[in-house]
């Protein structure tokens, strides 16, 4: 019986727990969550979108897994009596400048077989009748769902199929000695894995530090934490968002940008921006941890990204400490939004990684050592992806 163990209890460790056991119903595992619950980081402080794979180059895994994982993940939520709404997108031009890009995403969009419609002002307002649009494109199979609700449903599944979920377990390191077993030291005792597969997200990098099973070059890839703060749209003034209004991104900046979201619940989530956060787990300004802020400071890729960003990075620091800029932002697409209409929501943080030549990871980066796995970069759309990269991972770390 081969024991498995699954590092991290966000929507991608339980969604490759639950690929683990389908591709080897006879195995025994046990999944670790530092946390008191699950789902307490990225899973549980996005936006809940269901994205397409319209930005990413054809051919890429996130392109490949996130198209099928847009299919995988609604008739998941529709199996599971989970809130799912195909909501649609618009990605907006609201300047000569963007059209470009637009064109560029329809070019990709039609690449990876994605169905889209380019539109006019009126044809757009048709959809949003409060955007500003010189033109846009309609991203027809984007949909909203409750992530937190997924990983519930997940969860049911694997403690019915005999799973241990020890919550409240913080990995320290992973120890070998000479076999290929790994013996994972927690908080709580040791933990033994004939294959261990690392989804810890925030500290998934520092977790891969630890083990040595395998050979070959460590990969060239550090996680950096970026924050993305929301605001949520006040209840009159929701009505001026009835699904998912986007920019288009500026290709001199590695983020989306902030846009417009509505929810299952009914609020419209407003952002993210995407700032350094100075803890790895920091949601607040004021939340600082020093090793984290000095092990950034002390990455040589982080200051060859800041030289490049440097002008949108202020700028990114300025609209979170201004309201006001914020509000600026949202109003290119939908000029009726104020300040007023503007209440603060949760943050989250993005684990990007970042290569040592200041350019960030795009592709999703799983790495195999030994019959070990490690998930070292899986940003959005990981949670759209997450039942395909658990089925990859499966693929990697059970024997025929």
């Amino acid at each position: 019986m081969t024991r498995y163990v699954v590092i991290g209890g966000g929507i991608i460790g339980l969604a490759t727990a639950r690929a683990l056991l389908q591709a080897d119903p006879r195995g025994q595992l046990t999944l670790l969550e530092k946390e008191p619950e699950l789902a307490q980081h990225q899973t549980g402080r996005n936006s809940g979108v269901i994205h397409s794979g319209i930005y990413y180059p054809p051919g890429s895994a996130k392109a490949v897994m996130c198209r099928a994982g847009a299919a995988s993940m609604k008739a998941y939520a529709e199996q599971h009596g989970i809130p799912v709404e195909r909501t649609g997108k618009l990605i907006v031009a609201t300047e000569e400048s963007e059209l470009p890009g637009l064109a560029k995403l329809h070019e990709r969009a039609l690449a990876n077989g994605i169905e889209v419609d380019r539109l006019g002002p009126e044809q757009a307002r048709e959809y949003e009748p409060f955007v500003a649009a010189l033109a846009a494109l309609r991203v027809h199979s984007t949909a909203i769902t409750d992530y937190s609700a997924v990983c519930r449903a997940l969860a049911g599944e694997l403690t019915e199929a005999g799973a241990q979920l020890r919550l409240g377990t913080a990995v320290r390191r992973l120890v070998h000695t000479g076999s290929d077993v790994t013996t994972v030291l927690t908080d709580q005792g040791e933990v033994t894995a004939d294959v261990l597969v690392n989804c810890a997200g925030l500290q998934s990098d520092r977790v891969a530090a630890t083990d040595q099973a395998g050979s070959g070059p460590a990969p060239d890839a550090r996680i950096v934490p970026f924050r993305g703060e929301y605001y949520e749209l006040r209840p009159q003034a929701r009505h001026l968002v009835k699904g998912l209004i986007y920019p288009v991104p500026d290709p001199q900046f590695p983020f989306l940008g902030v846009h417009l979201t509505k929810m299952v619940d009914g609020n419209v989530h407003a952002g993210p921006n995407a700032v350094l956060a100075l803890a790895r787990e920091g949601y607040r300004w004021r939340t600082v941890r020093p090793g984290d802020v000095a092990a950034v400071l002390g990455y040589p890729g982080f200051w060859r990204l800041a030289r490049r960003n440097l002008r949108p990075g202020l700028m990114e620091v300025a609209r979170s400490l201004s309201k006001k800029r914020f509000a600026e932002s949202l109003a290119r697409l939908v000029p009726a939004i104020t300040p007023d209409d503007l209440v603060p929501s949760h943050a989250g943080v993005r684990a990007q990684a970042l290569r040592s030549d200041g350019g960030l990871v795009d592709d999703f980066l799983i790495l195999q050592r030994g019959r070990n796995v490690h998930v070292l970069n899986a940003p959005s759309p990981a949670a759209t992806s997450s039942l395909e990269i658990g089925n990859h991972i499966a693929s990697l770390a059970v024997q025929p």
